[in-house]
């Protein structure tokens, strides 16, 4: 007999090539973005060009995806394992927000200090917090609404822990980059929600998270500029409006097939940040709206993986962590996309595994790489079951099966 949550969960080499699909797409754009009128392509040293370090972002990153699959599946069999290693990149996630207002290591990046530099090996390599910070906010919210027999509806055991820890990295975060602060809130209430957290509860802190993040937007000028001219999107063409308004002409110049892989023209500097928060304008431009459908299928087909590994993973804990991962991704593609089709004001948030750049890509590699392995122990538990034969129940809540001889 099929044990009820285990009849169909996902192969990890699914997520495998979903996710090699949006990073090869993301690797063409960005060859295409990388042309010049004055300089190849292809010039020496290639990791100077965009290009060239996202070729190398791409082959590390699948590496990343493809090890983790496999270290994290002894991780996640260990309850003890996986509540210490949540606990650990919490805190180092937290130790390196805190470290990038901390001027004689921090670098600042036109104004924002979202950015921490290490020198390694006589490289100076940079890395994004906030990228850290989503992967480590979805483990510990996890661990604290699932693990040592947590009931989510105990307001003081789980729901104010993991609520804390959310809005540790909420402001943390927010105080320089308001898109990705709004994300984590997003994937957090939502986690909080599928956990089965009592909705009491979480009214009082959609309305005390609604008063945070309007503290955030009123204490950045720059932010309510942004909403300004989004409201009054034909006031000021070239000024504040400029952006946005290049996005939906490079759109626009698309139509239903494109212009042709690297024929578009918006990228030679009329549309700011081309290669990354704004990438999805130049494939619809240069791909058009069959190429846009086709990378929006790939995300939606990325999430619907992230579900069915969630629905068929053997712990409370690794069902919540699959979801998160998904809704994470979910989130964060709509976002970019909205932003870019000028359905919501300018954020400073990237295309998820396309737009250029290596922090947000490797941490996404690293979160595909956990989905992968809960994908395989849930194929693992799924066949033990089969050949053990023993019937599981239905919990109240978050879906799970109780069989310990089946384990």
């Amino acid at each position: 007999m099929t044990v009820e949550g285990h009849d169909k969960p996902a192969q990890p080499a699914a997520v495998f090539i979903a996710a090699m699909a949006l990073m090869a797409i993301g690797l063409v754009m960005a060859a295409s973005t990388s042309a010049s009128l004055d300089r190849s392509l292809f010039t020496w040293p290639l990791w100077q060009t965009p290009f060239g370090r996202q070729m190398v972002f791409v082959l590390v990153g699948f590496t990343v995806m493809i090890v983790t699959s496999r270290l994290a599946i002894p991780l996640l069999a260990s309850p003890e394992m996986r509540r210490r290693t949540s606990q650990v990149v919490f805190i180092i996630a937290v130790a390196c927000l805190i470290a990038a207002f901390v001027p004689s290591i921090a670098s600042p990046h036109r104004g924002s200090h979202r950015w921490l530099r290490l020198a390694i090996g006589g490289m100076d390599i940079g890395f994004q917090p906030s990228e850290v910070a989503k992967l480590a906010m979805v483990a510990i919210v996890a661990s604290l609404l699932t693990e040592r027999g947590a009931d989510p509806r105990s307001f003081r055991r789980c729901f104010l822990p993991a609520s804390i820890a959310i809005a540790v990295c909420v402001l943390l975060v927010g105080m320089e980059d308001f898109g990705t602060a709004v994300l984590l809130a997003g994937a957090g209430v939502a986690m909080l929600f599928v956990a089965g957290c009592r909705l009491r509860h979480l009214l009082v802190l959609g309305a005390g998270g609604a008063c945070g993040l309007t503290f955030l937007l009123y204490a950045a000028p720059y932010r309510l500029a942004r909403l300004t001219a989004y409201k009054e999107l034909w006031e000021d063409p070239q000024g504040k409006a400029y952006q946005p308004l290049q996005s939906l002409t490079t759109i626009a110049s698309g139509g239903w097939l494109g212009t042709g892989l690297g024929s578009g023209v918006q990228k030679y500097g009329y549309l700011p940040e081309s290669h990354t928060d704004f990438i999805f304008a130049v494939i619809c431009e240069e791909l058009g709206i069959l190429g846009a459908a086709l990378v929006i299928g790939l995300f939606c087909v990325l999430v619907w993986l992230g579900l069915r590994a969630m629905l068929a993973a053997p712990s409370r804990f690794e069902r919540l962590l699959a979801f998160g991962l998904a809704a994470t991704i979910g989130l964060q593609s709509a976002m970019n996309i909205a932003v870019v089709t000028v359905v919501t004001p300018t954020t400073g948030i990237s295309l998820p595994l396309i737009s250029a750049g290596g922090s947000s890509l490797l941490t996404y590699c690293l979160a595909l790489g956990v989905l992968a392995a809960i994908s395989a122990r849930g194929n693992k538990m799924a066949s033990l079951s089969l050949e053990a034969d023993v019937p599981g129940r239905r919990v109240v809540g978050m879906a799970r099966v109780e069989d310990a001889a089946a384990w």
